[in-house]
């Protein structure tokens, strides 16, 4: 069984969003024509409360894209985004949900974050994904969707971990790349790690 992993696909990685992802838009129309090739749609969901530790406004005299330590872990601090039940946090309007089987919210404990959708940066909790899909009897997934760089690298790296042969869909996904090297860097650790790029 292949499952497709839509990687927060939502409005405040997208044109106009708090956290835009440069053409983050774009991985759309991908995404909804990859559904067609998949068993099982699945996504993640970036939903943090507002007053999370990646986000810089929670740390006086910080400001965005500074690093700190949060709680043991390195952090990037991030502008305020997917705040839970906001419109920043919701689907893009144009990605087909209606083919998405099961969501999977991560982020939600304030004092970690969370870039996988598998687990936590201190892979101290699981979102159940991982488990979900084994019980679905999937043992290959897609991977795609924002940001190459952060969450889809994680996603991937993590599904190639739990033991799924994964993919990942290189030309529906956008990064972040706060600096030059960043997006060609996460390609090289995701293929160090098993993942297979498509296209090659």
């Amino acid at each position: 069984m292949r499952a497709l992993i839509l990687v927060d696909i939502q409005n405040d990685f997208c044109r106009g969003g708090a956290l835009a992802v440069p053409q983050g838009e774009d991985v759309v129309p991908v995404a909804n024509a990859l559904m067609d090739q998949a068993d099982i749609v699945v996504a993640t969901q970036d939903w943090h409360p507002a007053d999370h530790g990646s986000f810089a406004v929670n740390h006086p005299g910080r400001k965005p894209f500074e690093r700190v330590d949060l709680n043991g872990l390195p952090q990037v601090l991030w502008p305020v985004h997917c705040v839970q039940q906001s419109a920043g946090a919701r689907f893009h309007p144009g990605l087909d949900t209606r083919r998405v089987r099961q969501i999977f919210p991560k982020g939600t404990d304030a004092s970690i974050d969370s870039y996988s959708g598998f687990f936590d940066n201190g892979r101290r909790k699981a979102t159940g994904l991982g488990d979900w899909l084994k019980g679905q009897r999937v043992d290959e997934v897609m991977v795609c969707g924002l940001a190459t760089d952060y969450c889809v690298k994680a996603t991937a790296i993590d599904a190639v971990q739990l033991g799924f042969s994964t993919t990942l869909m290189a030309e529906a996904c956008r990064g972040v790349g706060l600096q030059p090297e960043d997006v060609p860097a996460a390609i090289a650790a995701m293929r160090a790690a098993g993942v297979i790029i498509n296209p090659l």
